[in-house]
């Protein structure tokens, strides 16, 4: 039956639980937390067996949704939300694309569940579920009282396998959550969907019809282009934000759940992420790409280390991780309070609360490693074949030095290439454009000087990847 099936990823969400590493314009389902590859990725991987794969997100991170893609090795659609408005519209967006008897599955970008196997067998057991007329979710067996998570009280067995929802209960307190556990009736809810796209269009429409109409009119009006789907953006904007919970799932009548008995994870606290990695002596625990931490005479602290090396001394029950730009230390107690940092960072314009020192660009990065009043330096990689926007500046001036592979600079009327040692200056209101025409990555130091050295102080002419926004 796995022909059947409409894997739909719902990418959306800010991750600020898990800052310093995880931040708006780069948020966690991006980024390689377990290893070298992201939960993004891993999860299109654990999909791709089920049927080609759908995702839902924003324009803003269209391209890191791309190049995860292409990391699994497999081509996507992407469905673009003009702008969030949390997962029943994100997921009325998907069923008014689909046909209407499209079986479709809708998973979290951002979970952790490594059986792939066991994960393939619970969604197919659950199809008959779904073809009888319910809205499919599915319920982690839970081995110890968590607090973190909502849970799911079975009802009744039903003719086609699973359980009825009883109902859906908050995230408890310890005692509650404990006496859940001993019940053996109550599961965690891990947001995961199985249905018609026809059952759900219907429940949408009883349930929560501001939020379907508002759908249905940006749809009406998509714009399409390639493996793109742009719904429109005025008609979307009006669409009340809801989850799906709280707008179908508690209201409707015909709901199953399927227990799911295999490893499980929202990664929604670095407590979550500190427990999926193997404890060393003491309890203590790390992480990272390259892990650089140390510990003496600590107990039960987690490092989350990849740019230099971080010491641990007599430190019990902490949740340390360091970035280039910003590190967080918390008591492991206190990890839930992280998304209220981020909101203090935001209130006091701090741009750590949104982005990295490294941003992410379709053509590559650059890292801001200087700034000061009237100059920044950044570090440029451009990936081979890529290239910049043709564009010019209002308020600053740069300079370009290649220390890594050729650069091909566009510079008003003329053209330059340019290699290692190598450098140019282009001059305030000048035309310009970065490529790199060769087959290594590319390279260069660039010294901005002026009076305004903001992002948005960019004038785009031409662009090869259809941004209209500013920035590089």
């Amino acid at each position: 039956m796995a022909e059947l099936i409409r894997p739909v990823v719902l990418c959306g969400g800010s991750g600020t639980r898990l800052w310093p590493l995880s931040r708006k314009a780069y948020p966690k389902q991006f980024i390689p937390l377990l290893g070298d590859k992201s939960l993004l990725q891993l999860t299109l991987e654990r999909l791709a067996p089920l049927g080609a794969v759908w995702c839902v997100g924003s324009e803003e991170h269209r391209f890191l949704v791309d190049d995860t893609a292409r990391a699994a090795g497999l081509p996507v659609l992407q469905i673009l939300e003009p702008s969030a408005r949390n997962t029943a519209a994100a997921m009325a967006l998907a069923a008014l694309h689909a046909d209407p008897s499209d079986l479709l599955l809708f998973c979290p970008a951002d979970h952790y569940i490594p059986d792939v196997a066991a994960f393939g067998a619970m969604v197919r057991a659950a199809v008959p579920s779904a073809l009888a007329g319910h809205i499919v979710t599915f319920g982690v067996v839970p081995n110890y009282p968590s607090t973190a998570y909502g849970y799911i009280e079975q009802g009744l067995a039903l003719p086609e396998g699973g359980m009825a929802v009883a109902r859906f209960v908050e995230k408890p307190d310890v005692q509650r959550a404990s006496e859940m556990l001993l019940s053996g009736q109550y599961l965690w809810n891990a947001g995961i969907f199985l249905t018609r796209a026809q059952h759900l269009s219907a429940a949408l429409q009883r349930h929560a019809p501001l939020i379907w109409q508002a759908c249905v009119d940006a749809m009406a009006a998509q714009q399409t282009e390639g493996h793109l789907v742009r719904p429109a953006a005025e008609a979307f904007n009006a669409c009340p934000s809801d989850s799906i919970d709280y707008a179908v799932m508690e209201k409707h009548d015909r709901l199953a759940v399927h227990r799911f008995s295999g490893a499980w994870s929202d990664v929604g606290s670095w407590n979550a992420v500190a427990q999926l990695s193997q404890a060393q002596p003491a309890g203590n625990r790390t992480a990272g790409t390259h892990a650089h931490a140390h510990f003496l005479q600590s107990q039960d602290t987690f490092v989350h280390a990849s740019n230099r090396p971080v010491v641990a001394i007599g430190t019990r029950n902490l949740l340390i991780v360091d970035t280039p730009d910003a590190l967080l230390v918390a008591e492991a107690g206190h990890a839930e309070q992280v998304k209220q940092a981020v909101a203090l960072l935001e209130a006091q314009s701090a741009p750590q609360a949104a982005v990295h020192r490294k941003v992410n660009r379709p053509w590559g990065n650059y890292d801001s490693v200087d700034h000061g009043p009237r100059h920044q330096v950044k570090r440029i990689t451009v990936w081979p074949g890529g290239q910049l926007s043709l564009q010019m500046h209002h308020h600053r001036a740069e300079h370009w030095i290649v220390v890594k592979g050729t650069a091909l600079v566009t510079r008003g009327d003329e053209q330059l290439l340019l290699h290692e040692n190598q450098s140019t200056y282009i001059p305030l209101g000048v035309k310009h454009r970065l490529e790199n025409p060769g087959k290594t990555d590319l390279e260069i130091i660039e010294v901005q000087s002026g009076s305004y050295l903001g992002e948005d102080d960019i004038v785009r002419f031409e662009d090869t990847y259809g941004r209209v926004s500013n920035g590089n």
